[in-house]
């Protein structure tokens, strides 16, 4: 299970232990998030190296199960180990590929590593959340309310790995055909209320990746992957890609 941004395994326990009824499930911290070190500078190739690392431990071949910006780098981990992972699993890649929304500012992970050594980690979890999630300012207030956001300032420093992962894929162009040579059993998944920029970018990945079908969460959202593990674990159980 590759995490997304702001995220380590705790996020996807719920989804884990559905999960596992029908699959062996490798629910790991990511590069410096939890209990995972990191070493320093970060490259994106030494997170595909640990997903290597666990594809190995786990018999050499392995499905990939990416939430939001774990989209992205399941898509790279698959493209550069071929072989060794089978299928994908791909929960609301948060692609910007068209004026659905503003696009990320080209000096985003600049900016996020300036606040970051400024040791303004709220800061930095704030300018995610407008410039990369997209949050109206005016909610910021109720958001660090909860106690997800001093989890979330704990791992602001890895929120410009997954800027760097995303690369141009927020730039609000048209997918590249060249970044991704995946053509393993691909499900591609979005909730029903989480807006055009999700099932827009959905289907623009459907429509690059050769072997990959799209399904719509009726009901549900960005969150789903947490509120409701249960729905987003039986739908990979039913729509399990041949």
């Amino acid at each position: 299970m590759v995490s997304s941004a702001a995220a380590d395994h705790h996020d996807a326990t719920g989804l884990s232990e559905q999960l596992t009824v029908n699959f062996t499930v490798y629910n790991y911290d990511r590069r410096g998030r939890g209990q995972s070190s990191d070493t320093a500078p970060y490259t994106v190739e030494r997170e595909i190296e640990d997903i290597e690392a666990l594809i190995h431990d786990a018999g050499g071949e392995a499905s990939l199960l990416g939430s939001s910006s774990g989209v992205v780098l399941s898509l790279d981990a698959a493209s550069k180990l071929g072989a060794c992972v089978t299928k994908l699993y791909l929960f609301e890649p948060p692609f910007i590929v068209n004026d659905s929304r503003k696009p990320v500012s080209a000096e985003y992970v600049q900016h996020l590593n300036k606040l970051i050594e400024s040791g303004l980690r709220s800061e930095a979890v704030e300018y995610y959340m407008t410039e990369a999630v997209g949050v109206p300012a005016e909610f910021l207030e109720y958001m660090k309310a909860d106690p997800s956001w001093q989890s979330m300032e704990n791992m602001a420093h890895t929120l410009s790995f997954d800027g760097m992962i995303m690369g141009e894929t927020q730039s609000g162009k048209p997918l590249s055909t060249g970044r991704w040579n995946v053509s393993v059993p691909t499900l591609i998944l979005t909730g029903e209320n989480s807006g055009s920029l999700f099932n827009d970018a959905a289907k623009a990945l459907t429509e690059l990746l050769p072997l990959a079908k799209h399904y719509t969460l009726p009901g549900l959202d960005h969150s789903a992957v947490i509120v409701a593990p249960a729905v987003v674990a039986q739908t990979i159980i039913n729509e399990d890609v041949k």
